[in-house]
């Protein structure tokens, strides 16, 4: 048998990829996920009572996006923008894209098209948007965006996630990697195991490691390359009905464990989601992980959205008066998340309007 030369990534688009990479997982950074869809952010609004039009998603956004230049990008390296978002401009006329680059911020772009149902099993899902990708991620690059995100949804059942369930997924996810590098931007892998559910800690442990067992085979048969990638996972946790709670250091014992099972030390950074804890869980969470005695190959830090939005939008509430308290949140947040993912956090240091609601939606979507 003649041995393929399957490697056809250029070394020049190699480097541009991993440093693209390195830089998003940087130490002390994480990523700001704004990438709600315009039905998602809807909901966020209409939790402080504002209307889901599009100057007010404008308005909100560019609060998050004008926050104090000499210092949020401290803290985040990246920001997942929607679409919409992607080619808006702040009242002065400045392009978002350009508000985050002077801020040192990479742009980033959520690729797929959404959940869809998976025909022939127990109400499981693959995630659309694959028709079209290559262009799209091309005309991203041209238009400022370093890196793209793609979520896929799997859930813990008697019998789920089903193999196919596993399968497909991962195989969804390897093909978008895969045009996201030959277009220049990073692809950030998400397999979220949804925390629906009564399941206990052992069972989330286990059904991580079988899923992100089978992305990575599915990143190696499609000849994705690792070291240009990032991984977007759920922390493991025991199901929100579960009665038996677990604490930070068992959850960071349960989750370093899978991932040292299971991901590849070429990867360079895992940014974790966070998966409907409150702002405050997810720091704790996120520190305790760091603070797990064992040789970590990755930096491990964050990709959060309601766990960095939750105080912002509390302290904002639509009103012009008050954008300034809003992005005083974001900036205690993204300090808190920064922290933790240096392993720094101390728990309850960081006081923020929403630090310890509640964030879980039953069966999230975006």
């Amino acid at each position: 048998m003649v041995a393929e030369k399957y490697d056809k990534l250029e070394p020049e688009l190699k480097e541009e990829l991993k440093k693209i990479a390195q830089q998003i997982v940087a130490p002390g950074k994480g990523i700001l996920a704004a990438d709600e869809s315009t039905t998602t952010i809807g909901k966020r609004l209409k939790d402080i009572n504002v209307e889901n039009t599009e100057d007010n998603r404008r308005a909100y956004r560019q609060l998050l996006f004008t926050s104090a230049k000499d210092t949020i990008g401290q803290h985040i390296s990246g920001v997942i923008l929607f679409h919409e978002t992607l080619y808006q401009k702040a009242d002065d006329g400045t392009p978002f894209v350009e508000l985050l680059k002077q801020r040192g911020i990479l742009p980033g772009i959520k690729v797929d098209t959404g959940v869809v149902p998976l025909f022939g099993t127990d109400d499981e899902c693959t995630t659309q948007g694959l028709d079209g990708l290559q262009a799209r991620c091309i005309q991203y690059k041209k238009d400022g965006c370093q890196f793209a995100k793609w979520r896929c949804v799997l859930k813990i059942k008697k019998d789920c996630p089903s193999k196919l369930a596993i399968l497909e997924n991962a195989n969804v996810l390897a093909r978008y990697a895969s045009i996201c590098q030959s277009a220049r931007i990073v692809p950030i892998v998400e397999p979220e195991i949804l925390p629906d559910g009564d399941h206990d800690l052992a069972r989330c442990q286990q059904v991580t490691e079988e899923v992100l067992a089978a992305v990575y085979k599915a990143l190696s048969d499609h000849h994705v390359y690792l070291e240009g990638t990032l991984l977007k996972p759920n922390m493991v946790t025991p199901g929100q009905s579960c009665p038996n709670r677990a604490s930070p250091q068992e959850i960071a014992a349960a989750t370093v464990t899978a991932l040292l099972r299971t991901v590849p030390p070429a990867v360079p950074g895992i940014t974790f989601l966070s998966g409907g804890q409150s702002e405050e869980e997810a720091s704790v969470n996120l520190d305790a992980i760091n603070k797990f005695p064992a040789n970590k190959p990755w930096a491990l830090t964050f990709s959060y959205g309601r766990a960095l939005q939750a105080s912002v939008l509390r302290a904002w509430g639509g009103k012009k008066e008050q954008i300034a308290a809003g992005q005083q949140e974001l900036l205690k947040r993204a300090k808190a998340n920064s922290l933790a993912s240096l392993a720094k956090y101390s728990a309850g240091s960081i006081v923020s309007a929403a630090a310890n609601a509640s964030l879980y939606v039953k069966s999230h979507a975006y």
